[in-house]
């Protein structure tokens, strides 16, 4: 379905079901025969100024040698479909292959963990091209993707899509468990730069039967759930590949991890946790933080120049609506539940310049602060007139919060969290409104929690209750350790179970939710499976959410959690929720 926008933007109502599913099931036959849409190319004001500013010339391509010509013609067959998209060229050593790494299918819709990303073209191009080696070399020391690899690509699609590991950078979570991916499984990094994280199965239909989805990074190829044959792969390697007559050594998806190559049978070089060298993704807004509690249930790709994603929070359905204009820049407007909107335009930066958001007037009045073109250049962010912030407003980036002055970024435990342990409320579903008796407005006690799925080992649980206020500030509601082995739950006001610790309040062990207003807000439930009981050296009331994070970091088996929704009921200024994201 595509939405037109009248001028720039328009404030879109996608009527998508909320509750769509949160992944693509690996050999979905509904999303496995998708037919490309023959775009414009990647030819566009935006790409043409992201290589022109940050990556080098290209150099001439020596020519390949008859046998190379002939191998790399063979290889640049499965990226053929997905011209003008996807080019390829090359010389004796290698296969370059230039894309922009938008994909003509759907993007995003599935992800119930989301950093607030959305997918920009990326100049994977002339300097910046990815290459594949036509003649892979079998490593002395093949390096497995469980202990390596963590940052960057470790394949390339055939739809010129780069694939990361399936493990994300805390070097733990496996990113399809942990609901990060679209239902192809996709999402999008800090760059703004769409990337697979499992195998491309959807892609085989549009390749052809027995050829592959994918190049790993070490030149061997990547072939989906069967042989060629339609017979199912034997003798799998650990890094999901084998060899056989036809094709000698080659890499298999599969349904379970690692999903794709779970390492490299071939030799590579890793510099900085990634294969090296390979194409740098470039950014031009700022990487946000992640907005708990929401779900992306829709996208909408306008010919590949305007874009709209549809983000839901509880009830409440908020729109990221983001065009590319013909100057290059990329415009942005957030559109909230109740339709209020703020507009951002972000350009391209030239060498040695850093560019800031252009803020347009809106909701709220215009240029409300927020932080710097790029995270990483060590501005602090721009305030209004005189230094402070306009019309009293707090200053915040696009979308979301970011620490501010030398307030130090709140603590966040990246736990291992594999989809199998499950916390539940029988008081709430995840995303729902609290009720009033488990907030400041009712009796004030603790939820019902009940869980399954505890990883053999647990010695004990732990429990958080955790809210991200402005500032931004991680304000904790409950801390509870020493919760038994044995225990599947937790009942409504819960005495006498586990060890009780601090909270944002001094003095009470269990703060419920409650302010005069603001809008809605999210609260996060977390449960954590430990090896072990922590042990603390001062009093329990004395322990903080910092303390027993930091404490149960290494003795964690498996997390869940529950996000659930407290819209205060009294009075005060309403405004759109001051949580991690737009608007």
């Amino acid at each position: 379905m595509k939405t037109h926008f009248p001028g720039i933007f328009a404030v879109v109502a996608l009527g998508l079901a909320p509750s769509l599913a949160w992944a693509h099931s690996l050999g979905d036959d509904g999303h496995d025969h998708v037919t490309p849409a023959t775009g414009p190319g990647f030819d566009t004001p935006l790409l043409r100024l992201l290589a022109a500013s940050t990556l080098p010339a290209a150099s001439e391509t020596p020519s390949a040698t008859s046998a190379g010509s002939t191998l790399a013609n063979r290889m640049a067959l499965i990226f053929g479909p997905f011209a003008p998209r996807v080019r390829t060229r090359s010389d004796e050593t290698f296969l370059y292959v230039e894309s922009d790494a938008m994909p003509d299918h759907e993007m995003m819709v599935g992800i119930t963990a989301w950093q607030q990303q959305v997918p920009l073209p990326q100049p994977y191009t002339g300097a910046n091209a990815w290459r594949i080696p036509l003649h892979p070399v079998v490593a002395k020391k093949p390096l497995s993707a469980k202990s390596h690899f963590f940052r960057g690509a470790i394949a390339l699609a055939a739809n010129g899509v780069p694939i990361f590991n399936p493990i994300k950078n805390d070097g733990v979570t496996d990113t399809f468990l942990a609901g990060e991916l679209d239902r192809f499984g996709g999402h999008c990094g800090r760059a703004d730069d769409y990337h697979y994280h499992i195998a491309p199965t959807h892609l085989q239909s549009i390749v052809g039967t027995g050829k592959p989805v994918a190049y790993a990074l070490d030149g061997y190829p990547i072939h989906g759930f069967t042989e060629p044959d339609g017979a199912t792969p034997t003798g799998l390697d650990a890094f999901n590949g084998h060899t056989t007559p036809a094709l000698g050594y080659h890499y298999h998806a599969t349904r379970t991890y690692p999903y794709l190559n779970g390492g490299f049978h071939g030799e590579v070089s890793e510099v900085g946790g990634q294969v090296d060298p390979q194409p740098d993704p470039v950014g031009i807004r700022p990487a946000l933080p992640p907005w708990r509690g929401a779900r992306i249930t829709g996208f909408t790709n306008e010919a590949g120049r305007r874009f709209s994603l549809e983000v839901t929070v509880g009830s409440a359905v908020h729109h990221v609506n983001y065009a590319l204009a013909t100057n290059g820049s990329v415009d942005f407007e957030f559109v909230g539940p109740e339709r209020q909107i703020r507009k951002e335009s972000y350009t391209a930066r030239s060498p040695g310049e850093r560019r800031r958001p252009r803020r347009d007037s809106g909701v709220g009045g215009p240029d409300r602060g927020g932080p710097s073109e790029d995270p990483r250049d060590g501005n602090r962010p721009r305030r209004g007139p005189g230094g402070g912030r306009p019309d009293g407003v707090e200053a915040r980036p696009p979308g979301g919060q970011e620490p501010q002055g030398d307030r130090p970024a709140p603590f966040v435990l990246a736990a291992r969290r594999s989809g199998q342990l499950v916390l539940k409320s029988p008081a709430v579903s995840e995303g729902q409104e609290l009720p009033s008796e488990f907030t400041g407005e009712g009796a004030g006690v603790t939820p019902p929690l009940s869980w399954t799925g505890a990883p053999a080992g647990t010695r004990s649980f732990a429990v958080v209750i955790d809210h991200l206020a402005k500032g931004p500030e991680m304000k904790c509601y409950w801390t509870l350790w020493n919760i038994p082995a044995t225990a599947t739950g937790l009942a409504k006001a819960v005495q006498g179970v586990g060890t009780t610790g601090a909270t944002w309040k001094r003095g009470e062990s269990y703060v419920p939710p409650h302010s005069a207003g603001g809008g809605p807000k999210t609260y996060t439930l977390h449960l954590y499976a430990l090896s072990e009981a922590p042990r603390f050296d001062r009093p329990a009331d004395e322990v903080t959410r910092e303390m027993l994070l930091r404490a149960i970091r290494e003795t964690v088996l498996d997390s869940a959690e529950l996000n659930v929704v407290y819209t205060p009921k009294g009075g005060g200024l309403q405004r759109p929720p001051r949580r991690d994201g737009p608007p």
